[in-house]
């Protein structure tokens, strides 16, 4: 079975249901990865597969608070942040269904080295060369290693880093630099996301793995960066799903605080 282009899929409206069942077939087809279809899952939990189909795939994907290429971008972010590869082909593939571009996928992967850990990006490195190959994606439709840079906001760069610099510049002078230098004079001014979808990537990430305590600095810059409240409230319910209630339980305090100040 020959992939479908995303041109052709565009051109071709269906329900994000439909996208679904589309790429698990597609997967199962091409045996791209050990997903599991829901007659696998059926044949494990028949309470699981019921769950699946009609509360993830048949209701929390079709929320409009939050549209179809954002949740793919969260989604992502949480299976990489997890290091959770048995699904992630076929998320791959419904990310691109939805409109997210390989290059976008490229950044986010990179993105989430830095957020996640070097091995959880090459775990998904593996996937993704897999899936790309399979879509006729190559290096031209990649972002290259050197870009131009997007402007430094140097007010608030300023101001960030006389901050960390203040409060750990004698704890880990290394860790310190390379968060400026690296971090965010480089990375974070890559053009091949948008500051708002890389700010998305991030704070996905970071509740995903349980790491609240840089939740708040995060959202803050997403929602600066044009993330609604309303989106941000979704990704919460989101990742309910994707990476546990207890992880979404301990973030939401900090997302409540974050609404509040905001809000005054």
């Amino acid at each position: 079975m020959k992939p479908i282009s995303l041109a052709l899929i565009m051109l071709c409206p269906i329900s994000t249901l439909a996208q679904m069942e589309k790429t698990e077939v597609m997967q199962r087809s091409n045996a791209i990865a050990t997903t599991p279809t829901l007659e696998d899952i059926r044949a494990v939990s028949p309470a699981l597969a019921q769950y699946t189909q009609d509360r993830l795939r048949g209701e929390l994907w079709k929320r409009p608070e939050l549209s179809s290429r954002d949740r793919s971008i969260v989604t992502l972010s949480a299976l990489i942040a997890r290091n959770q590869t048995v699904e992630m082909a076929f998320y791959l593939n419904l990310a691109l269904d939805n409109g997210v571009k390989a290059s976008e996928i490229s950044e986010i992967i990179t993105h989430l080295a830095f957020y996640s850990g070097w091995e959880n990006a090459m775990a998904a490195v593996v996937i993704a060369n897999d899936v790309f190959h399979r879509r006729g994606i190559g290096p031209d439709n990649l972002p290259s290693a050197s870009v131009d840079l997007l402007p430094l906001d140097v007010t608030a760069e300023k101001q960030r880093a006389t901050s960390v610099e203040q409060n750990f510049g004698k704890v880990s002078p290394g860790v310190v630099q390379y968060t400026t230098d690296l971090l965010f004079r480089d990375l974070w001014l890559r053009p091949g996301l948008s500051p708002r979808d890389r700010s998305l990537v991030t704070v996905s990430a970071l509740i995903a793995s349980g790491q609240v305590a840089q939740i708040g600095y995060h959202l803050n810059r997403a929602m600066d960066s044009g993330l609604t409240e309303r989106e941000a409230s979704e990704v919460l319910t989101h990742l309910a799903f994707y990476a546990g209630w207890p992880n979404v339980f301990s973030a939401m305090p900090v997302v409540k605080e974050v609404f509040e100040k905001r809000a005054k």
